[in-house]
């Protein structure tokens, strides 16, 4: 890493939103922290960005649901390294089947809730601690629509996004007296992701849901977190509700086509 850099943190950085805040934070000439679970994506992503932009890259590979392997992760990390991450953004995340409660599966609720809630607080521990200590840096977690309302068959998946909503306001009332922000980001339907792919285990025909309307991609999602953590030390951006225009809530869309693609 270069002496005076600064770096970005991005969890779940091997597709979608995370690998496009990757590419977001390189063009800003940020050094990066990429973790995820697929080594060749890893590998691949950080000699692409670091080739282009001239940035330096540490990949580390693991699973966010694994609490020692994220331990583990942390106390190999250099304490230099340490001392120059000043946001982490806590993308890793997901949801997993579509299904009313009584035929939910428990091995899908366990992967969300592992995910997206225990996951998220086991880097955040460790990553915060070294903010309060330094008295500064920024956490920006990927919330979304479904942690400000909830949809049928959705209910495990919302009421985790929901417990991202409550942790981003609860660590924000823990840390601001340290001078560290805390900011969330709300999509709703993001195309560009494997988001649809893993909800519906891979079924690429289920997963074509994007096909009468135009979502967001993830491009546009990593501009906004960019945009939040690129304010003015004095500025919190505390969340970011955000969907395309043919979308009004999580489950009323305007299918009439893909009209921006024209």
């Amino acid at each position: 890493m270069k002496k005076h850099s600064k770096i970005a943190f991005i969890t779940g950085a091997t597709s979608g939103i995370g690998r496009a805040c990757a590419k977001e934070f390189a063009k800003l000439g940020f050094d990066l922290l990429i973790t995820g679970r697929r080594q060749e994506r890893l590998i691949e992503i950080e000699k692409k960005l670091s080739l282009k932009y001239g940035v330096d890259i540490i990949s580390m590979q693991f699973d966010i649901r694994d609490k020692k392997a994220v331990q583990d992760a942390w106390k190999s990390i250099s304490d230099d390294v340490k001392s120059k991450i000043s946001i982490l953004v806590n993308n890793a995340g997901g949801a997993k089947g579509l299904s009313p409660i009584h035929d939910g599966s428990f091995e899908h609720w366990e992967t969300m809730i592992d995910t997206n809630v225990k996951g998220l607080l086991y880097l955040s521990k460790f990553v915060s601690k070294a903010f309060v200590k330094r008295k500064k840096g920024h956490i920006i977690n990927v919330c979304s629509t479904a942690g400000h309302e909830v949809y049928p068959n959705g209910a495990v998946y919302c009421a985790t996004k929901h417990a991202v909503d409550a942790l981003t306001k609860g660590m924000r009332l823990d840390l601001h007296t340290y001078g560290i922000k805390v900011s969330q980001v709300s999509p709703a339907h993001v195309e560009e992701t494997e988001f649809a792919l893993n909800r519906f285990d891979g079924d690429k025909k289920k997963a074509k849901i994007y096909n009468d309307f135009n979502p967001l991609t993830s491009k546009d999602v990593a501009k906004t977190i960019v945009f939040i953590a690129m304010q003015p030390k004095h500025v919190n951006i505390q969340d970011v509700l955000m969907m395309g225009t043919q979308q009004a809530n999580s489950t009323t869309i305007h299918k009439i086509g893909r009209i921006y693609d024209k």
